[in-house]
């Protein structure tokens, strides 16, 4: 699926829609270029989950922020300044990509091995401006239904 973002606030409002229907576990890995929109998206999903966008940044220097929403923990990563896979080790990730919240992974194709089998691909090209593609991609079972649910909540 692929459709394409006007503006800032448009992103916001494609993870506001994606937001309402996460679960507990589920993991979206973000792809694109510096300026793609990642963290934009990321903002949008923690706004629909009840946390203030204000609060996420890009936890460039940490690697991972939590974020406490109403009913589910968001952990956003950002993997753009690892400079080894063995540095995610140490975090515990595991507990943060199979527990009982959100995970978002902005800069995922930096976890080479550790890529989960499941999970929901976006890939974030800029257009020019704020126009932007956003393209999804689905891994395992749980992902092509959460693909179909984000299809028809985008669409409508």
């Amino acid at each position: 699926m692929k459709i394409v973002s006007n503006s800032v606030v448009n992103t916001l409002n494609i993870g506001k829609k994606i937001a309402k229907i996460l679960k507990p576990s589920d993991i979206i890995c973000l792809f694109g270029d510096l300026g793609a929109g990642k963290t934009v998206l990321t903002k949008g999903i923690a706004k629909g989950l009840g946390i203030s966008q204000e609060k996420v940044i890009s936890p460039t220097f940490v690697l991972m922020r939590m974020h406490m929403g109403k009913s589910l923990p968001l952990y956003h990563f950002d993997l753009y300044r690892l400079s080894e896979v063995g540095d995610i080790l140490g975090l515990g990730y595991e507990e943060y990509f199979y527990g009982q919240g959100i995970a978002i992974i902005e800069w995922a194709d930096r976890l080479n091995f550790l890529m989960p089998k499941e999970f929901l691909k976006i890939e974030l090209s800029l257009l020019g401006g704020t126009k932007r593609t956003i393209k999804f991609s689905a891994f395992g079972n749980r992902y092509k239904e959460l693909l179909k649910d984000i299809h028809e909540n985008i669409s409508s």
